[in-house]
Order: structure tokens, then sequence, then C-alpha cells
């Protein structure tokens, strides 16, 4: 999942994710605004066939966006290694 970070400002942080689809968005979005540490988050896709989506996380004062994005991935991944079949 290739990540290029277009703003990094302290508490905001706005990145773009290529190759994923609505889903995988959607899970980032709601994981991070079920967090207290995230005033708002939200993912945009322009064109779908043209553009990658972004992902726009703002968060509360005194906490950093692009740890808070980290840390949910870090979370994530470990849920997920977790899987047993």
């Amino acid at each position: 999942m290739p990540i290029k970070v277009l703003k990094n400002e302290g508490r905001e942080l706005r990145v773009r994710i290529s190759g994923e689809s609505h889903t995988t968005l959607q899970v980032f979005r709601a994981r991070l605004n079920n967090s207290k540490d995230v005033e708002y988050a939200n993912y945009f896709q322009n064109h779908p066939d043209l553009d990658d989506p972004e992902i726009f996380i703002r968060t509360e004062k005194g906490k950093k966006a692009e740890k808070v994005f980290k840390d949910l991935c870090k979370e994530m991944s470990k849920e997920i290694s977790g899987l047993k079949l």
C-alpha cells in the first residue's frame, strides 16, 4: 500500500493511498473518527479511474496527526496478522 504524504503540519495530515478501494478507506476513516485523539477524519476520491484516494486527519490539540495515523496502522496490522483460519 504505497502512501504519499501531501501535507504534514502538526495536527493535520493528508496522505494519498495508491491502489486501495473505498472499503479500506472506510475502515481508516471509521477507526480514526472513533479515536479520542482525532477531531475530524475523512477520505476523498475525485475520479475513481484517474485519481488515487486521499485521507485527511485533524487531531485534537496537543496530538500529532502523523503519530495518530502511524499508531492506527500498527494497531490494524497487529489485528490482521492475528487472524486465524
